[in-house]
């Protein structure tokens, strides 16, 4: 098992639940991944990565049984339903009900037409991908895509929607097209298809003592000897059976595995040699797009700040022309995020459309942060705390063109049997998707060690 992110980490688990033997190598010096939380003294708690997880698919909520998590999951206070989105310098809700839909003023009433009009879509098959904006566009007009679909996809994936693909970035909403015609049509389907099948709603959660509770949970339950940190992978050799070359301080060690699977980054499978010769089959991958991403924790007196913070957070669109990707209202999404009268603030900043902020030093981007957040949110004075992420490399892009990597991939695990390759560049982003990953690839693995035993 080579990476010790989320993906890794469950595959490991679902492995070792089975009776596999197990081995789990990981780079670096810790565990998790981007999902890391830091407890600050005073009852502050930051996340560094995922602030949230969207509970909806069943075999994660069986691995938190599993896990003996599901008592300890928090879910999203009431206080925090609201969405912000700001347009022409002010805030406003997004709209939840039809009612609400049609009073708003956050968008047109051309807008608001073509809303009501695309239920009127009839299914419809493409033979090529396209972009998610022109998807988006196609169904619902150009004011949707810059105020709505424009600053969700900066928040999801810190990306560009002109750019991404909508068949790999959004499977859902091409499906929908394909089967329904109308995508809102589409989402109201699959709502119902999921009622039918006992499944509860998507439910916003976290846990006392944040998200890296999953990953921690995850590597306590593992066997002892289980996990090698800080191990390089030299190369995978095979004749017969996989051998896995690492090293550690100046020490090169060789062990054999019925099978290798990988869940690291696309840059780090770029570099990854396999075979005798030292190929690297998956070079292409490196050329899959990460924008950087900074964020930054802040907390403030709850005097300090002017707006309710009644709600998730706000998200900016680009044609706003911020500095920010948007704004996490922390304390109010989950409780022990702040002390007593204070609030925590989550901003959000780089990504595809601006990467350049997500390298400032953390003085630079504080005086940005504070700057907006006084346009905003009616931020004043310095906040007590401060802690500043920043990620070089923080979400792979489905772009345009996406299907060649997965290819890639394809051909890879065809022509090496018993590699498996998963994770964030080809399961999905978000944390539920990694975790769900790690489970396919470790049945993935069982059913390759059971057919060549």
């Amino acid at each position: 098992m080579i990476g010790g992110g989320v993906t890794g980490l469950s595959t490991a688990f679902a492995l070792a639940r089975s009776g596999r033997r197990v081995r789990l190598f990981e780079a670096s010096d810790r565990l998790g991944g981007a999902v890391q939380s830091e407890t600050i003294e005073g009852g502050w708690l930051a996340e560094a990565g995922p602030n949230t997880l969207l509970l909806s698919d069943p075999k994660v909520r069986t691995l938190f049984d599993d896990l003996g998590l599901a008592s300890e999951l928090r879910t999203a206070r009431p206080e925090a339903k609201h969405r912000y989105l700001v347009r022409n310098g002010k805030l406003w809700a997004l709209p939840t009900s039809p009612g609400s839909f049609l009073s708003t003023g956050l968008f047109s009433a051309r807008a608001k037409f073509g809303i009501v009009a695309e239920l009127l879509k009839r299914p419809r098959t493409r033979t090529t991908d396209l972009s998610l904006a022109a998807l988006i566009e196609s169904h619902f007009g150009r004011e949707i895509v810059d105020y709505a679909l424009q600053p969700f996809v900066s928040g999801v994936f810190a990306g560009n929607p002109a750019k991404l693909s909508a068949k790999h970035s959004f499977p859902q909403l091409w499906e929908a097209e394909q089967q329904h015609g109308s995508l809102i049509r589409g989402q109201i389907a699959s709502a119902k298809a999921r009622k039918a099948r006992g499944e509860p709603r998507g439910t916003i959660v976290s846990f006392p003592d944040g998200l890296a509770t999953i990953p921690r949970r995850l590597a306590d339950r593992l066997p002892a000897g289980t996990i090698e940190c800080r191990a390089k992978i030299e190369s995978l050799l095979t004749d017969g059976a996989w051998k896995l070359v690492w090293s550690r301080d100046g020490t090169t060690t060789t062990e054999s595995f019925a099978a290798v699977i990988t869940t690291v980054p696309a840059h780090a499978l770029a570099r990854l040699s396999v075979g005798p010769l030292g190929e690297r089959p998956l070079a292409a991958l490196d050329a899959i797009e990460y924008p950087p991403v900074a964020s930054l924790f802040l907390g403030y007196r709850r005097d300090q700040v002017a707006h309710p913070l009644d709600g998730f957070g706000l998200l900016i669109p680009a044609l706003e022309r911020r500095a920010l990707l948007g704004v996490l209202f922390s304390s109010s999404l989950f409780a022990g995020r702040a002390p007593d009268g204070h609030v925590a603030i989550t901003v959000m900043m780089g990504g595809a459309s601006s990467p350049d902020r997500a390298q400032l030093d953390t003085t630079a981007a504080l005086e940005l942060a504070k700057r907006e957040l006084a346009s905003l949110l009616g931020v004043t004075g310095e906040p007590s705390i401060v802690r500043h992420h920043r990620w070089p490399r923080a979400i792979p892009q489905y772009n345009l063109g996406y299907e060649r990597f997965l290819d890639a991939i394809a051909r890879t695990e065809a022509n090496h049997p018993g590699l498996f390759v998963g994770g964030h560049i080809r399961d999905g982003i978000s944390l539920s998707q990694c975790l769900t990953s790690g489970m396919r690839l470790a049945e993935r693995a069982s059913n390759h060690a059971l057919r060549a035993s």
